[in-house]
């Protein structure tokens, strides 16, 4: 076994290979860039080392800083995690070159199954079905079109490099086939620095199912069963779950056996995940799956899988490295239970899940585990760590375990609603809804299921009375009183004559609220509020809430409500963001400008592209009118940045 290791990534998977590395009695090195110079793996591994600025593209993809980094701490072998260099072969070219073991797959494994295209030319050859397509190297747009009319719309044009949903794009009409290939190359590009697609047969009522595999180098194969990860928004994984709701024992059989067949076609050592698209229209049946792509890395919801087989798949990436065989024989991997993993992220679910940032002022999880139920929290941030730009804007994973799937997912929504976020947009409440979603509760689960419900799922019921009062009466800080051996003044309602009262203001969304807050001497607090939330209530005292710098979030269930708190001595901003202008919903580059100063546009028109997190983002005119200014193409732009002035007359 190594003595020491070097993580060749950051975040929640680099904690996660650390506190694995740490219990087998590995050392750890860490990595970080400027902007991770406080974060927790750094302070969770046994050295650290810096490597560069904060763009990726300046430090966790200098793949020469890493191996350096590896060689001057006398780390023996460089777990990669995933995404940044995980799949990438001229890397681990690199690693071996310079004496290290890489934590994963060969080199000539990682190029075999690297482009989506040759990929399944070789799995075809393998005897393993693939989903009826073009995967030929030919990109010239007459040829591409003219094989998706042979295909059949709806088609789906993918990146052949790449994942994440990035580079892709459905296509429902021939008219619409130029403009879409035009954006999933410029993405595909950005992304992966490769423009080259491929076009495939749209499944009506896909489901995504995907096997682990493990391999080591004596040539032992095992699968580690299934994981659904059907539920998806803009290609993106949100919940997984394993086993798969529905599965039969023909599909089961049939599917691993060919995810076992394709690790088998190239040789592969390590962690894997090959990756079936399922026709769920008639039902599951073991003639109606293809391989889609194989993922030659951990997989971000690995621990699904490992609360239903007891294993620790980190543990065992480094005992195959090392040169040691499978832990165990296919006959010793058994299911027992179920188990779900939701992504917690920094984004705004009710605006197309537009990535966010901000300081995490308050973070907390819950304690212990619904009754009946085992759960784990996978993560990478602490309270008052920062979400930036740079990077996923993933906060947390939180997986839950059950003995059927029921439980499992009842523990969940528990779980979500035990949850306490501040400082930032985030997810838990769509996760919550996903959860209780009717057709997600009894398994009837397919990829379009989230764009189906999404407008239910996002939707946020405005807050109660009794939640405004809470905001108010935190905001205004009665009752808030540092310790002291004052009996009177631990009197939170005393006056000699009057009730106290203190008035307060709040802001909720565009809403403007006035409270009143008194105090009783009987310690209960009376609110009174104006319209829009017009009432008085009594409390005695506040819910589950968060104070952090001019803001109040009050918890109920899995929503975080936050108010803004104005600061009474502050001068009122007097620019406001009106109808004349668009301003960018959140950090990135304009990527592509498609109007001009002075040009007249109508409501709907897409007017520019902002990328972001490397995804594209079509910015479009809410109303008619003419651009008086319009931001600059190629221009690094920050959240709120007006990106569009619209001419006065517009609004004559």
């Amino acid at each position: 076994m190594f003595a020491k290791i070097l993580i060749a990534n950051r975040g929640e998977i680099a904690c996660r290979v650390i506190r694995t590395a740490r219990r087998m009695g590995v050392r750890t090195v860490a990595v970080y860039s400027d902007a991770d110079a406080g974060a927790l793996h750094v302070e969770m591994a046994d050295e650290a080392v810096h490597i560069g600025l904060s763009p990726v593209g300046e430090s966790y993809l200098r793949g020469d800083k890493i191996v350096a980094a590896a060689l001057a701490t006398g780390a023996e072998a460089i777990h990669p995690g995933y995404g940044f260099l995980s799949e990438n072969p001229d890397f681990v070219d690199q690693v071996t070159a310079a004496g290290l073991v890489f934590i994963g797959p060969s080199a000539a494994s990682i190029r075999a199954m690297g482009l989506k295209d040759a990929a399944k030319r070789l799995m075809e050859k393998a005897g393993v079905p693939v989903v009826p397509g073009y995967h030929g190297e030919a990109q010239e747009i007459v040829l591409l079109a003219s094989k998706a009319r042979e295909i059949g719309y709806p088609v789906l044009i993918k990146a052949r490099a790449g994942g994440g949903g990035k580079g892709m794009r459905r296509v429902e009409h021939p008219d619409d086939f130029s403009e879409a290939l035009s954006g999933a190359r410029r993405e595909a590009k950005a992304a992966f620095g490769d423009d080259r697609v491929l076009v495939e047969k749209y499944v009506d009522k896909p489901r995504h199912i995907e096997v682990q595999v493990f391999g080591d180098i004596f040539g032992n194969v095992v699968h580690l069963y299934e994981r659904d990860c059907s539920a998806q928004r803009r290609h993106q994984k949100v919940i997984e779950e394993a086993p798969a709701p529905g599965m039969t024992p023909a599909l089961r059989k049939a599917m691993t056996e060919a995810a076992v067949k394709a690790a088998k076609a190239i040789d592969y050592s390590g962690a894997g995940t090959i990756e079936f698209i399922v026709d769920a229209s008639q039902g599951l049946k073991a003639d109606r799956f293809w391989f889609m792509e194989m993922n030659t890395r951990l997989q971000v919801e690995h621990p699904v899988t490992e609360m239903v087989t007891g294993t620790d798949l980190v543990e065992w990436q480094l005992r195959v490295a090392s040169g040691e065989k499978l832990p165990k024989t296919q006959s010793e991997i058994a299911l027992s239970g179920h188990a779900f993993e939701a992504r917690i992220y920094a984004e705004d679910a009710a605006k197309g899940f537009l990535p966010a940032t901000g300081t995490l002022h308050h973070l907390k999880f819950p304690d212990t585990a619904p009754e009946g139920a085992s759960m784990r929290i996978e993560t990478g941030v602490r309270t008052g760590d920062a979400i930036s730009p740079f990077y996923d804007p993933m906060i947390a994973k939180l997986v839950v375990h059950g003995k059927t799937r029921q439980a499992a997912l009842e523990a969940l929504g528990i779980s979500l609603s035990q949850t306490e976020i501040a400082g930032s947009t985030v997810n838990t409440a769509f996760l919550a809804a996903l959860a209780a979603d009717a057709d997600f509760s009894a398994g009837d689960i397919d990829t379009g299921l989230i764009g189906r419900h999404q407008q239910a799922l996002t939707a946020v019921p405005p807050p109660s009375s009794e939640i405004v009062a809470a905001a108010a009466l935190a905001a205004s800080g009665v009752g808030a009183h540092a310790p002291t051996r004052d009996p009177w003044s631990s009197l939170a309602g005393y006056a000699h004559f009057h009730a106290m009262a203190r008035r307060t203001r709040l802001r909720y969304g565009e809403d403007d609220i006035l409270a009143l807050v008194s105090m009783r001497p009987d310690g209960r607090f009376q609110v009174a509020l104006d319209a829009p939330y017009d009432s008085a209530l009594d409390l005695r005292a506040a819910p589950r809430l968060a104070r952090w710098p001019g803001h109040v979030t009050v918890f109920s269930g899995a929503v975080g409500y936050s108010f803004a708190v104005p600061d009474p001595l502050a001068r009122a901003d007097e620019i406001a963001a009106g109808a004349d202008s668009l301003r960018a919903p959140m950090p990135g580059l304009v990527k592509l400008v498609r109007a001009a100063k002075g040009e007249t546009v109508i409501k709907g028109q897409p007017l520019l592209i902002l990328e972001a997190m490397k995804m594209e983002h079509t910015i479009s005119a809410t109303h008619d009118g003419t651009i008086a200014e319009i931001a600059t193409e190629g221009a690094q732009v920050t959240d709120g940045t007006v990106l569009v002035r619209f001419a006065e007359e517009a609004h004559g």
